[in-house]
């Protein structure tokens, strides 16, 4: 009758505890939040590793310039070097939680004499291996080693986010300078046709036809246009010196490709599903945080439960009791406690809420997280996809521009009913879309590398 009581205590107690769920792994917490639902099921999805985000940066970034670059940014930053330090701590921490399973063994050697009344003084010594073990009945290490285990995997993912910052941080400042560099160009070769235009105003004044007013816009024009080199270089520096910056190095001046050619190839860039936002490193981490917050709230409620140790002390001593005998003899000493919490359960409530409202504030990171991840792509693709419609208006408004400067001039040289306000204008027109061209192929490789990013790229 009493095994049988026993028995059926021990399984009450059993019921009870996992009705706690300290035992219990973490999973999606699918049935408090929609967007954890739908996270979970974008994880179970088969993905496909040809796609964005599981490309390596080296296939999407192909100039072999803009590559050495990117290889020297990740093997000096200093950013990037302190987050894998982080992934060290967070392993080392990993081990010594796994070996918290383990007994732990101290070697405390000790000795001493003592005289009484002018006796003779009289040595004892004790050799003791002392060894302890936590007998894990209430999985308080399990829920540790679980959470020092998705920290781990935490310090992993903001790892890998870093990274990506670093290949897209180089990669956007690598096509600004490029865009910069082709703007350059352009508005250098436009002040030298103004440059001539000034000097072919200066003879058509001369032989009679034109006057003084169209001499004076001429150059002004052509001014107004030198004016605009100095601030395109300048920018350059600036740029220059960033990415030294990136690349952890002194300022200095960057070899970086003259071709305007940055592409993706269509499939991978249209209609992005929100699956691609479980390879995103920050959404990782933040659901990695909520793992950990979980494990965090189930060792608070492990605390109410008793701890059971179990001791053993062994070795060689010449002290057995009030006695000193030589030589000494071999001894052995076995133990257990059992430490139950009795005052401190109003300290373990507390301890315990406001894990359950850290674990709740994860949950909100972690929604948010996904949101936001889910708003960068969509932004990047639209970006994207409008720039492209933009840039085939701009290049057919180049054209037509381009035209209108020839016909304006030539109606100008020729003296039938054109001013040269009208020849000004066209110029303008025309030198004001070549450069919203180069800008525009510049906004469409931002919303490539943005994309990449956003999809967790550089894997």
């Amino acid at each position: 009758m009493n095994k049988i009581k026993l028995c059926a205590t021990g399984a009450l107690v059993a019921v009870a505890l996992s009705s706690c769920h300290i035992y219990k792994k973490y999973e999606l917490p699918v049935n408090e939040s929609a967007i954890a639902a739908d996270f979970g099921k974008a994880v179970e999805a088969q993905a496909d590793t040809t796609s964005l985000p599981y490309l390596g940066w080296e296939q999407v970034f192909r100039d072999p310039k803009l590559q050495s670059l990117i290889r020297l940014a990740l093997a000096n930053n200093k950013d990037l070097k302190n987050a894998k330090l982080n992934v060290d701590i967070a392993h080392a921490q990993l081990k010594g939680a796994k070996l918290s399973y383990f007994p732990s063994l101290a070697f405390t050697p000790n000795g001493g004499s003592a005289s009484y009344g002018g006796s003779h003084m009289n040595w004892s010594y004790t050799l003791p291996l002392a060894a302890q073990w936590e007998i894990d009945v209430f999985a308080k290490i399990l829920n540790r080693k679980r959470g020092a285990q998705a920290n781990y995997e935490m310090s992993q993912d903001y790892e890998q986010a870093v990274r990506s910052q670093i290949v897209c941080g180089v990669a956007n400042v690598y096509y600004s300078l490029v865009m910069l560099n082709q703007q350059l160009d352009l508005t250098k070769r436009t002040s030298e046709i103004w440059k001539e235009q000034v000097e072919s105003m200066e003879l058509l004044k001369e032989a009679g036809r034109t006057n003084e007013a169209a001499v004076v816009q001429s150059r002004a024009n052509y001014y107004n246009i030198m004016s605009s080199i100095p601030t395109l270089e300048t920018s350059l520096t600036t740029l220059h010196n960033t990415l030294s910056l990136l690349l952890n190095t002194y300022p200095q001046t960057w070899d970086v490709t003259s071709e305007l050619d940055f592409t993706i190839p269509d499939n991978l860039v249209n209609g992005i599903p929100v699956s691609y936002l479980a390879v995103r490193p920050d959404v990782r981490a933040a659901e990695r945080s909520l793992a950990a917050a979980y494990y965090s709230t189930n060792s608070a409620r492990a605390a109410f439960y008793p701890s059971l140790v179990i001791s053993a002390q062994g070795g060689f001593t010449n002290l057995l009791g009030s006695m000193i005998k030589n030589p000494g003899e071999w001894f052995i000493q076995l133990a257990g406690q059992l430490t139950a919490p009795i005052f401190s359960r109003g300290q373990n409530i507390a301890t315990l809420e406001a894990a359950k409202a850290q674990q709740k504030q994860a949950l909100n990171t972690f929604e948010y997280a996904v949101l936001s991840a889910s708003a960068d792509v969509s932004d990047a693709l639209v970006t994207y996809n409008k720039n492209v419609d933009k840039n085939k208006y701009l290049q057919l408004q180049v054209d037509e521009l381009e035209k209108s400067v020839e016909y304006t001039n030539e109606l100008f040289m020729y003296n039938q009913s054109t001013t040269y306000l009208e020849v000004l204008t066209a110029r303008s027109s025309l030198l004001n879309a070549q450069l919203a061209c180069i800008a525009n192929w510049h906004d469409r490789a931002a919303a490539l590398i943005s994309l990449y990013q956003a999809v967790g790229g550089g894997r």
